[in-house]
């Protein structure tokens, strides 16, 4: 094996362990004896699982950004919604390995490669499209990151749902996420309130 092919196939390794234990039960003696390589091979390559951890994360951040930018081709502010809704969705139906190993802990001490920091990333993504909609209305569009926060992290919170529940279907899951966001947004308040002050 190349150095590069043995370099994917410890990632795959790695992604594998990381889904089904998590980072802290995961050691680097079972990704070894897994790939069938010594444990030093590992440390060549990523310097130990730590290493191969936030490899495997920053491909996956990688991903997940990948499909939603990508599906982001519509004009109308609903349409986006629904696209990255979707493409979300999608990626935690066909990558379940990925998302588990996204919504899992990292490392002590690590701030970056977190689920967090993965949904800072993704809502920056939406942050821009809600901002154009906010100024085109004349609503504050310093506001625009906190619910770009609160979308993303409510489609988040649902996929970890509904990947343990497998129902109903991607396509009615998404339906109602975009029906709650968009009725919610199309109501907005110029300077809301809490009602009970």
């Amino acid at each position: 094996m190349s150095g590069q092919q043995r370099r994917e196939q410890l990632l795959d390794v790695g992604r594998t362990l990381f889904a089904e234990v998590g980072y802290e039960a995961a050691s680097t003696e079972e990704i070894a004896l897994r790939a069938k390589v010594s444990k030093p091979v590992v440390y060549e390559h990523f310097g130990g699982k730590e290493g191969l951890y936030a490899v495997v994360v920053d491909r996956e951040i990688k991903r997940l950004l990948h499909r939603i930018t990508e599906a982001l081709t519509g004009e109308h502010p609903r349409e986006l919604l629904e696209q990255a809704s979707t493409a979300f969705l999608t990626y935690i139906k066909e990558e379940q390995d990925g998302f588990r190993i996204l919504i899992r802990d990292a490392p002590v001490g690590k701030t970056s490669g977190t689920f967090a920091s993965l949904i800072g990333d993704v809502a920056l993504q939406v942050e821009y499209v809600l901002a154009q909609q906010f100024k085109a209305r004349d609503f504050d569009t310093k506001t625009a990151p906190l619910y770009a926060q609160a979308l993303v992290g409510m489609v988040a919170q649902v996929g970890q749902w509904w990947l343990e529940t497998n129902k109903p279907s991607l396509e009615k899951v998404s339906a109602h996420l975009v029906n709650l966001a968009w009725n919610g947004l199309g109501n907005l308040e110029r300077k809301p309130r809490l009602k009970t002050k």
